[in-house]
């Protein structure tokens, strides 16, 4: 049924909302079993985070342990967290932009 002038098909909207629903949802889901790394000092220190920007693991080489600054440390595990962040942000908006194309949800890929 067309409401309104113009043509306009709220039932056929309604249904691409909930398509589209459904869509991001699947989406979210399998976006939580994709990994993502981020790494720094070379490698010294590796952070695993998921498509549902959640940190899933972190690797410290023995290495990187030096109990006299630990300072150091700390901010090679800030770089590698931030860089595996950053990486499935970016995973997640590509992925929710296949579904919702040029449109721009507020708060969807904040």
């Amino acid at each position: 049924m067309k409401g309104g002038g113009g043509g306009f098909d709220v039932q056929g909207l309604m249904k691409k909302a909930q398509d589209m629903q459904r869509s991001m949802a699947k989406a979210q889901e399998d976006l939580k079993e994709r990994i993502v790394e981020g790494n720094s000092g070379g490698g010294l220190v590796v952070a695993h985070a998921n498509g549902a920007r959640q940190i899933v693991g972190v690797k410290i080489d023995p290495k990187a342990i030096d109990p006299t600054d630990v300072t150091m440390l700390e901010d090679l595990v800030i770089a590698a967290v931030n860089q595996a962040m950053e990486k499935s942000q970016k995973m997640y908006e590509t992925e929710m932009q296949k579904i919702t194309g040029p449109m721009q949800i507020p708060g969807l890929f904040g």
